[in-house]
């Protein structure tokens, strides 16, 4: 099977670049848009050689997963268009009910039972299954002439492997024991990142996105830390504010909203110092 776009996807003028292989999704995006593409370029590639995740990490894409990234070019402010990484979530997390048979990946947050959703969302840019990271999300972006930005919002999903020598757990779909390849979750992506992106609305739309990536929010209502440039601050992680900044009650009663910092829940939690 070859990557395909969703025909909703391709009425709306989305294209597609697919390859076996690439450096990586989001610098050849940004190339692009240097060279005067006009956007709504998807990206896409089932290994990546060079991948990148947040705070300049690799991101391993061995051949059969999917990097996925799709260019934006806006002339929203920069803090608005930071908040596609809630958008991307809430697509690919669409694109996994849409694919994946019910019955499958039922377990949640430290393998306890949840009920509510198979495909959590961890903030700020990881998809989670069991409990364990199965996607990550990175946004890049580049200024252009005429007061507009390139924003590359690349995706990774962890289809047929996951690394294993991670500080927290991960998995992928084989091991959740799907069938699914990345051709067919990509085009299950291209079509729910269309209606997710409707609703965002350059930003508009941003308080509804807030709630529905609530709606699957790991560990809301539970303890957290949060490693922010070197300290440890732990507390009950409450809301993400109308800016989707995460927010915090700390163990002393104080809340905290927290612009950047790496997330933990649980045990990992527990061993973060």
């Amino acid at each position: 099977m070859t990557f395909r776009l969703a025909p909703t996807a391709a009425s709306e003028g989305f294209r597609l670049e697919a390859h076996d292989t690439v450096g990586s999704t989001n610098a050849l995006a940004l190339e692009h848009a240097r060279a005067g593409d006009p956007g709504k370029l998807w990206v896409v590639s089932k290994k990546q050689e060079a991948g990148r995740g947040r705070r300049g990490r690799a991101w391993a894409t061995p051949e059969g997963n999917l990097a996925a990234t799709l260019l934006v070019i806006t002339n929203t402010e920069l803090r608005l268009a930071a908040t596609l990484g809630f958008v991307a979530g809430l697509a690919l997390a669409d694109a996994l009910d849409a694919v994946v048979p019910k019955g499958r990946i039922a377990i949640g947050l430290d393998g306890a039972s949840q009920g509510k959703n198979r495909f959590e969302l961890k903030w700020p840019n990881d998809v989670l299954a069991s409990g364990a990271k199965l996607a990550g999300i990175l946004l890049e972006s580049a200024m252009l002439d005429g007061d507009r930005s390139a924003v590359a919002v690349g995706i990774g999903v962890n289809v047929v492997a996951y690394p294993n020598d991670l500080p927290y757990p991960a998995t992928s779909l084989n091991a959740l024991g799907s069938a699914c390849d990345a051709e067919t979750l990509f085009l299950a992506l291209s079509d729910a990142w269309s209606e997710n992106a409707r609703l965002w609305n350059e930003g508009r739309g941003l308080a509804a996105v807030r709630r529905r990536w609530l709606a699957r929010a790991a560990g809301l209502g539970g303890q957290v830390a949060v490693r922010i440039d070197g300290n440890v601050v732990r507390g009950t992680f409450e809301t993400i504010d109308e800016d989707c900044r995460f927010v915090i009650r700390d163990d002393e009663g104080s809340v905290l909203t927290i612009a950047a910092g790496e997330v933990h829940f649980g045990a990992v939690a527990s061993a973060v110092g």
